[in-house]
């Protein structure tokens, strides 16, 4: 058949069982999937019997009497509501897309294959205790005995009978320790830390002097805006926070191959962040009980992570009738479908937070490659080269050769090889991740730690990611723990690709011993505030964590919301969840005043008294933050995109606050001038009125001529899109799986950080993807909010039924105790032998 025919016919099949699908078949084949909530099911390889109770929004508690039983429940569980994002993830993390959705996701495969995450995952699941291995066993039995139970598309979602029109002979295969444990790199990989600004360094570099690429990445504002630990510092090989500082230690290009290298690593998917990065981050605070209405400490947390439908969480208890050596689980929180245990939350006794702490665990090292060798100190020595076979849907099997030296797998070959050259022309990836670590084993000991002591062993397992641990317990005791496996290098301090030839930048053999990270308990000041933000002054700590930390605007805004709601008295969880909703902007008070002070004639004047007396907030509501977003959209574009090379353009954030802060004392700095401006040199005035003209034209092109009428919601909306089948480019299959938009107020760098990219337009691409407040006088009173439901089935009642609340910034009740699960039971499920 002549390839337009078959073209024609295919496209008629799929347009057809699209009729087929939005008929009367639409109906029977999404409630097929949805899965039993009342009466008994038997669950093969169960010892005893489990109870799950869900409340109305479908948030089960388990129940069982011994701990492999309640892991086992919780695979079946999780396999009940979202088994498709299971399976698409560990496609995501072994490389293996292509099986699913044929070439289009052949990149992806490339990139992650190169990297080998699930061949780590391999080593690492044999290092694991005994335990660990036990549970991560009885969870895939579960997930397995709900496979067995669901054999056709229709019984497991309806995203495998789209499938099947296009991929009609994939058959999921059973369920694996190995691909619990592979999801914790793809976790790593997207909460790393300043790997792209390590490339965007190295291609600014390649069109501007260093000086002007150093004012593109100011250091940190110390003087405004606190680290997390202001006490302590390292005395003989162990960081005591009761120390004082000792002096800080001191210390101190291929443009082709870096760009390749940045196809390659834009290639991997994301499963938790955005493309773009830089809405990923978290806020996370505890306040002791001298401050608290209780007198027992609060805490509350909410990370930053891409919007998607599902959410990346999913909400559970896992409860041990009875405590004892062969059931010591009674925890509540946030959950990973696909990994046993809680993530985030809360046991019977102790409560912790996460945020990203950020270390610089990843560098580039540039290689000398010919051949199949590198040079190494003056020698070639061979490169290690290894074969991976990547399936694809409807096509032929792709071999792609793998390279490696010492530092690593060569990224820069995933998007097509290198000419050998006397100069550097290949780039290799040093990535901690890539050593096999043990936080499986440090999520089952956080679960049933019981005070201090017991969760700082568990933090100690904590390899990557890297993550701000926040702490609090019923006894009243708080604190800060820096875990993670944090590289110690010879020389640098990973700002930029390094020469791998020479072997002077390399990693030593050890990373940072644990009892070096900061930690702290108790604080005189009585609350722990993390949000990004340094962690500790160099001035204090010879440890080289990172440089590129979140500037501390979130932060200091949360300190001082915090010593505000102080000075009225003491807090509540009420008071807590308020900070959560802050849509303070922290470029306001810089920016408009430079504004107001520009000669401005024309419409775009009325536009500018939006902002005379405007106070920052950036509520729904809200045209004064609405003109002001879009200023700050145009001034970056006209700003930077003239000088600066695609991949380093700024799409916002708080690095381009402070950046952009400290432009503004300098008004006839060389970045103002446009160089596409030949007969002119623009300074800083020009560019604010231009920016004030641009984005008013703009918005009455979007909201209207009436500038008192423009509304932030009406720009700053959230569409909750399904991560694979919600981008497929075809409106009736996207209009089954995405939900919204969702008018949200906040900004990138608000403590609501609803993040957005002024490259592409004002949507909302990142958010608090969950959000909770935990009391510690009584759990039982703790609050939480999911982004989306905890089903992953569309049009199920619990699918998106959290995320209105979520947009209005409401909690609901997080239950724990048997008494109210029980109470708040909507559905009750027995599981048997």
């Amino acid at each position: 058949m002549p390839w337009p025919l078959r073209w024609s016919a295919r496209i008629l099949t799929v347009l057809l069982a699209l009729a087929l699908v939005l008929a009367g078949v639409l109906v029977h084949t999404v409630r097929q999937s949805f899965p039993q909530l009342e009466g008994t099911l038997r669950l093969p390889g169960l010892t005893g019997n489990v109870e799950i109770y869900r409340d109305k929004n479908g948030i089960p508690h388990i129940y069982a009497g011994n701990s492999e039983d309640l892991f086992m429940a919780q695979g079946f569980v999780h396999a009940q509501d979202r088994f498709w994002e299971m399976d698409f993830r560990r496609h995501v993390t072994a490389g293996r897309l292509s099986e699913l959705f044929g070439t289009a996701t052949l990149d992806n495969d490339k990139a992650i294959r190169t990297m080998g995450w699930r061949r780590v995952a391999e080593q690492e699941l044999t290092e694991l205790t005994e335990r660990t291995k036990r549970y991560l066993d009885a969870y895939a039995k579960g997930v397995n005995a709900w496979l067995a139970a669901n054999p056709n598309a229709s019984d497991r979602s309806l995203e495998y009978s789209v499938l099947k029109v296009q991929n009609g002979g994939y058959t999921p295969e059973p369920w694996t320790p190995l691909d619990s444990v592979s999801w914790l790199k793809a976790m790593a990989w997207d909460l790393r830390s300043n790997l792209e600004d390590e490339i965007d360094r190295a291609l600014a570099l390649t069109k501007l002097p260093p000086e002007r690429v150093e004012q593109l990445y100011p250091g940190y504002p110390y003087d405004r805006h606190d680290p997390i630990v202001t006490v302590g510092a390292v005395v003989k090989e162990v960081y005591d926070q009761r120390a004082d500082p000792r002096p800080p230690r001191e210390e101190r290009t291929g443009a082709r191959v870096l760009a390749q290298a940045a196809q390659a690593l834009k290639a991997v998917p994301s499963t938790m962040s955005t493309a773009e990065r830089d809405g990923i981050g978290s806020n996370s605070w505890v306040v002791s009980g001298d401050h608290t209405v209780s007198g027992k400490p609060l805490l509350a947390n909410d990370p930053h992570l891409s919007a998607q439908m599902p959410s990346v969480w999913y909400q559970t208890g896992l409860h041990c009738r009875e405590l004892s050596d062969a059931c010591s689980y009674d925890v509540t929180g946030f959950s990973f479908s696909g990994v046993p245990g809680v993530v985030i939350g809360h046991t019977d006794k102790i409560a912790w937070g996460f945020t990203n702490l950020g270390p610089d665990v990843a560098d580039l090292f540039l290689e000398k490659v010919d051949g199949d060798t590198y040079l190494y100190r003056g020698e070639r020595v061979p490169l290690e080269v290894r074969q991976e076979k990547i399936e694809v849907a409807g096509g032929r099997p792709v071999t792609i050769t793998v390279r490696a030296t010492r530092h690593g797998p060569l990224v820069n070959e995933v998007m097509g090889a290198v000419k050998p050259s006397g100069e550097a022309n290949a780039v290799a990836l040093s990535w901690t991740a890539l050593t096999p670590g043990r936080t499986a084993d440090a999520i089952f000991a956080l679960n049933e730690a019981g005070d201090w002591n017991e969760f700082r062993a568990a933090a100690a397992l904590f390899d990557v990611p890297a993550q701000n641990l926040v702490y609090a317990d019923t006894s009243g005791t708080i604190g800060y723990q820096a875990p993670g496996r944090i590289p110690v290098r010879e020389n640098g301090d990973g700002t930029v690709p390094v020469p791998g030839w020479t072997g002077e930048y390399d990693w030593k053999t050890a990373p940072i011993p644990y009892d070096q990270l900061p930690s702290v308990r108790n604080p005189a000041e009585g609350y722990i505030v993390t949000a990004n933000n340094a962690v500790i002054d160099p001035s204090r700590y010879a440890p080289l964590l990172t440089k590129d930390w979140s500037y501390g605007f979130r932060s200091q805004r949360i300190l001082d919301r915090l010593k505000e709601e102080i000075g009225k008295g003491k807090l509540d969880a009420a008071a807590m969840s308020r900070i959560q909703q802050d849509d303070h902007n922290g470029l306001a008070a810089t920016l408009v005043p430079a504004l107001m002070e520009v000669s401005l004639a024309g419409p775009s004047a009325q536009a500018r008294q939006l902002l005379d007396g405007w106070d920052g907030s950036q509520g729904l509501d809200s045209a004064p933050a609405a003109y002001f977003n879009a200023v700050w959209r145009h001034l970056l574009r006209l700003t930077f995109h003239d000088e600066l090379p695609e991949a380093a353009r700024p799409s916002g954030g708080d690095r381009w606050y402070e950046v952009v802060g400290r432009l503004l004392n300098s008004p006839g700095d060389p970045f103002w001038d446009d160089v596409t401006t030949e007969e002119r040199v623009e300074e800083r005035d020009d560019i604010l009125r231009q920016a004030l003209a641009s984005a008013y034209r703009e918005l009455t092109e979007l909201l209207g001529d009436d500038v008192k009428a423009w509304r932030w919601g009406d720009l700053h909306r959230l569409t909750l899109t399904h991560q694979t089948l919600g981008t497929s480019g075809i409106g009736p299959i996207e209009s089954l799986f995405n939900r919204g938009p969702l008018a949200v107020a906040g900004n990138k760098d608000a403590v609501n950080a609803t993040g957005w990219n002024v490259l592409e337009d004002y949507a909302i691409t990142s958010v608090p993807s969950m959000r909770m407040v935990l009391d510690l006088s009584d759990l039982d009173k703790s609050q939480w909010i999911n982004l989306t439901g905890a089903s992953g089935h569309a049009f199920h009642d619990n699918y998106w039924d959290q995320a209105a609340v979520w947009a209005r910034g409401e909690l609901l009740p997080m239950r724990s105790k048997p008494e109210s699960v029980k109470k708040a039971a909507a559905h009750t499920l027995k599981l048997t032998p």
